[in-house]
């Protein structure tokens, strides 16, 4: 009688198991989705590569960083653009080739995209006539100069032409982190460096 208890309590219990395990089957719908994910399910590769190169970065650049600042005496570039007004930045280069610099050579919060952080660079040299040159014969590079960066990412040289900037030449940089950038612009045979610190 003992072994007929035991037997029907194992029955019981096998059956009350079978009862709470999930259907084998799977609806076609979920069998569908499941071999054929879509894109927005999977992360984009520039967001894994963020998330494998994220730090933290200060408002203010260390000591360790060579921002760029005003050179002394400080530049005056040549008739038109003297008589120019700009304001929070400092002009810095030459006569063949110069920029213009925060005056505390800091990037803040830049507009963020998956390439990186964007700003506009703008490039004078004595002589350059918009209308003349729509596509500057100008190239720009840059380098992170406190930690290992994927270099950046560069437009084409352009034209530009506005009244408080006069005749100009326009490049756009998407730097793929934060941190202290060396940038350099090179047209015909002048070679321009500056360094800045890009900050959150």
């Amino acid at each position: 009688m003992r072994r007929l208890c035991f037997f029907l309590s194992i029955l019981t219990l096998a059956a009350l198991l079978a009862g709470c395990a999930p259907k084998a089957s799977a609806q076609p719908e979920q069998v569908k989705a499941l071999e054929n994910p879509t894109l927005t399910a999977l992360p984009e590769k520039s967001a894994l590569i963020g998330m494998a190169t994220s730090e933290v970065v200060s408002h203010d650049p260390p000591a360790s960083c060579p921002t760029t600042v005003p050179q002394n005496p400080p530049f005056m570039p040549p008739a038109p653009y003297n008589t120019l007004e700009f304001q929070g930045e400092f002009l810095f280069g030459s006569k063949n080739l110069w920029t213009a610099i925060p005056t505390d050579a800091i990037w803040y919060s830049l507009p963020h995209n998956p390439n990186g952080y964007s700003q506009k660079v703008v490039w004078w040299r004595d002589g350059y006539v918009w209308t003349e040159e729509p596509e500057p014969a100008l190239t720009v590079t840059g380098e992170r100069l406190d930690a290992v960066a994927p270099p950046l990412n560069v437009s084409k040289a352009t034209n530009a032409y506005a009244s408080d900037i006069g005749s100009a030449m326009l490049v756009g940089i998407d730097l793929p982190t934060l941190g202290c950038w060396k940038i350099t612009g090179k047209y015909s045979n002048t070679e321009l460096s500056f360094v800045v610190w890009v900050a959150p």
